[in-house]
């Protein structure tokens, strides 16, 4: 009897759990049509919502935001690129590039991001590795090496290829590294670029095909993308109150909506939180051979956060500072880091520096002390 009474209640709190859980979804998830979904905070990587988010799929010219982080990397922003009969003929979206037109890395760079051309990442291939396989090879080592592992690519454009994929998931990753690099967020924010004329074309006029920047508050990138195999994709970012999110769907009837949708829960379960303010005292060490004797470090810029109600007790702060100091000392010199970690991945690091200058001691004043300590110790082991 008391065995059938305790499988009883355990059943009845089970059921209790899993209502409670239908109606929590019900009433708090969100609701989309891409076939993958996912919402990630860029500071942490911690995802707020997903849905089939590691399954592979094609991303279409979501691909470009690795063509434009490998250029970024690899190329010179200053070259002059002619685009060969290849990049020229490439079929799909296009910056409408002649052969032998000749057009500044930044500017296919802008072309690429805001239009989509497809043109433009081969001519940016060729330039940086000599062939659009080599770069796709660069493309997919560079995704592997920030986390997104499973992710191949085969072109720099998206056009179809069975063995060009990646996942949801892998996309947010990829645009979270890309806006850790200042040049890669200036562009994937740019709602409006003119180039300026070549010997072989008129100025083009560019507007960013992410309606997101426009009609979203906050949002700042990344990229649009669509083939027949691929459905509507978009990876979208956006950015209030410090905090920087990615949303990205794949295969979506609706992909603004959805994308609305995804970014409106994951601002709405975020708060930003203060883990260092700018001049607070985060370790105090000795200082050998100084006038001061112990020396206070202190965070020489603020660190923010975003954090959520379930979620606080996983950050944790890492001192890393000497323990005793060699003076001189200027005040403001970097003599540490402090590192703050969530889940054990390190996401944020600020410098410790000294917050007064601590001179050296004078030969005379060192002997002084030496002779003091000296007398010191003899009384205190003769008394």
């Amino acid at each position: 009897m008391i065995k059938k009474k305790k499988i009883r209640i355990s059943i009845v709190v089970l059921m209790l759990f899993m209502t409670t859980s239908t109606v929590f979804a019900a009433a708090n998830y969100p609701n989309v049509t891409a076939k993958s979904a996912i919402v990630m905070d860029a500071a942490t990587g911690k995802v707020i919502y997903s849905k089939a988010a590691k399954e592979r799929r094609y991303p279409a010219s979501t691909t470009k935001m690795m063509s434009l982080i490998v250029a970024l990397e690899h190329g010179n922003l200053d070259d002059v690129i002619t685009a060969s009969p290849n990049a020229a003929s490439t079929e799909g979206s296009s910056l409408w590039l002649t052969q032998g037109e000749q057009m500044t890395m930044t500017d296919l760079l802008y072309g690429i991001m805001l239009i989509s051309g497809n043109d433009a990442t081969v001519a940016v291939a060729e330039h940086i590795s000599g062939s659009v396989q080599k770069f796709a090879e660069l493309m997919t080592e560079k995704a592997h090496a920030i986390g997104a592992r499973d992710t191949n690519f085969t072109n720099s454009s998206g056009l179809p290829d069975p063995n060009h994929y990646t996942t949801a998931h892998d996309l947010a990753k990829i645009a979270a590294y890309g806006y850790k690099n200042p040049l890669f967020t200036q562009i994937v924010s740019t709602e409006h670029k003119i180039l300026p004329p070549t010997v072989k074309g008129d100025i083009r006029d560019l507007y960013n095909e992410n309606k997101m920047l426009w009609f979203y508050e906050g949002g700042n990138g990344v990229k649009t993308g669509y083939t027949d195999a691929a459905g509507r994709c978009l990876v979208s970012g956006a950015k209030r109150d410090n905090i920087q999110l990615i949303a990205v769907v794949l295969d979506s009837d609706t992909m603004w909506d959805d994308s609305k949708t995804l970014l409106d829960f994951a601002f709405s379960q975020l708060k930003p939180e203060t883990v260092f303010n700018q001049g607070d005292i985060l370790k105090t060490t000795r200082v050998a051979n100084g006038k001061s004797e112990l020396l206070k470090l202190v965070a020489n810029t603020s660190i923010i956060l975003p954090v959520s109600e379930t979620d606080k007790d996983e950050f944790s702060t890492v001192i890393d500072a000497p323990m005793i100091l060699e003076a001189p000392i200027t005040k403001g010199q970097k003599l540490g880091v402090a590192r703050v970690f969530y889940n054990n991945t390190e996401v944020a690091a600020v410098d410790l520096v000294a917050d007064e200058s601590v001179e050296r001691k004078s030969f005379f004043s060192t002997l002084v002390a030496s002779a003091w300590n000296i007398v010191t110790l003899f009384l205190k082991n003769f008394a």
